[in-house]
């Protein structure tokens, strides 16, 4: 008791020894941030965590000035890097010291995003896009953007900042179902030349905004929507692509960061009609840092699982993502597969076939045996995490079932999936 009585006059000291000019706080952000925090976490809890942090050395206190978003609940924090850590171990089948982990019963509550479908718009860009050029698969609303290559692949640049839209030939009309999903990846330099990337829910040349000018704010480790705003561990020293995904489902709106659902929105206000992308460009004391989007990817679905396999005996799941030309999952493929879990779990008489299949890039004899080598890593990564083995198989097609042409990319996409058949 006396060490909290002492700790508590230290702290009280050192916070009277600031002077108020030190001080510059933004009232209204402030509280409105502050109520969404609290609202998501246990305030005596905090106390407690915050007294042991201080206990463990109140050195800690002298350290460099908050940054933007950095008097989030710390405790919350913890926990989202956390279930960003056991997410990729679950993936990868190892623990913290490198050994197999146990079948674990393991569910994401923090991500439970599942991309639609059937695919409305994808572009890469592709690399044969010329370096240099205007993306063919975009319009410009203002400012600028190029096709660049960073580390052999293309991508969306906007050296100056700029406002492009999907090019469809219906985008007068609302292109977006009631149920639908949007993904991409953006590239976000270190915090203090933070740039954010504005994605507004109408089509800014050639729709009114109907009452969707309020645009979804992300930074590498934030989102904002209409004051709700969720903060990630900052871990961004020299820059980092994030992936970002959006699910709106008749008029619920959520919005995640890598693996961590960071809004919930349960009436969004308006109607979606299209999709506008804003990215502000580069500090003008760091020109050569510009910032990039790639793998855009505008998706409608939501029908549940259950239903899917109840009225198709089957579920064809296109967000199971992998690493090109391998078996490799990616982090953004959990939330699908632990739907896939759920619903195993739910109905223990359950049985699935686990079929690959591929677009028709490439050879057939590479396609047939990656379309194989996938099936079987989405099989065994649900017997890790604690479905019999005996109600799973694989199996692989290559390109042999498209679904699609393979002549637009929309096509591409809806042909390489998973599909989880019924026996």
């Amino acid at each position: 008791m006396k060490t909290r009585i002492l700790l508590l006059i230290s702290v009280s000291l050192l916070f009277a020894m600031i002077s108020p000019a030190q001080v510059k706080v933004d009232v209204k952000k402030k509280v409105n941030r502050e109520t969404n925090q609290r609202a998501n976490s246990n305030t005596d809890k905090a106390i407690d965590k915050g007294f042991d942090k201080l206990e463990e050395g109140i050195g800690s206190l002298f350290g460099k000035k908050k940054k933007k978003g950095e008097e989030q609940n710390k405790p919350n924090e913890a926990e989202e890097s956390q279930q960003q850590q056991e997410n990729q171990q679950q993936l990868s089948g190892t623990g913290t010291n490198g050994q197999p982990t146990p079948k674990m019963n393991i569910q994401w509550s923090r991500f439970d995003f599942v991309p639609g479908d059937e695919v409305i718009f994808e572009d890469g860009p592709s690399n044969g896009e010329e370096n240099g050029e205007f993306p063919s698969r975009w319009d410009l609303v203002e400012g600028n953007c190029e096709i660049i290559n960073v580390n052999g692949e293309n991508v969306i640049a906007f050296p100056k900042g700029g406002e492009i839209i999907p090019y469809l030939k219906n985008s007068k009309d609302d292109y977006l179902p009631e149920v639908f999903t949007v993904e991409l990846d953006a590239w976000f330099w270190k915090d203090e030349n933070q740039r954010d990337l504005y994605i507004y829910f109408f089509d800014k040349k050639n729709q009114e905004s109907n009452g969707n000018y309020k645009p979804v704010e992300i930074n590498s480790y934030s989102a904002e929507y209409d004051n709700s705003y969720q903060v990630l561990p900052k871990e961004n020293p020299n820059g980092m692509w994030r992936h970002i995904s959006i699910a709106y489902t008749r008029s619920k709106l959520k919005v995640y960061l890598d693996e961590t659902r960071l809004i919930n929105i349960p009436r969004m206000e308006g109607n979606p009609t299209g999709l506008t992308f804003h990215l502000t460009g580069y500090s003008s004391d760091k020109p050569e840092q510009l910032q990039y989007i790639k793998n855009v990817r505008i998706a409608k679905g939501g029908v549940k699982y259950y239903d899917r396999v109840m009225q198709d005996g089957k579920i064809v799941c296109n967000g199971i993502k992998f690493d090109v030309n391998k078996a490799t999952l990616k982090p953004e493929s959990i939330g699908p597969i632990n739907n896939i879990f759920e619903l195993m779990q739910k109905q223990p008489e359950l049985k699935f076939s686990v079929e690959g299949h591929t677009d028709s890039d490439g050879d057939d004899a590479q396609n047939q045996t990656l379309s194989e080598a996938r099936a079987k890593t989405v099989m065994e990564q649900l017997v890790k995490m604690g479905i019999a083995a005996d109600r799973l198989n694989s199996k692989g097609w290559g390109e042999s079932k498209p679904i699609g042409g393979n002549d637009t990319p929309e096509g591409k996409a809806n042909n390489r999936r998973v599909e989880f058949v019924k026996f």
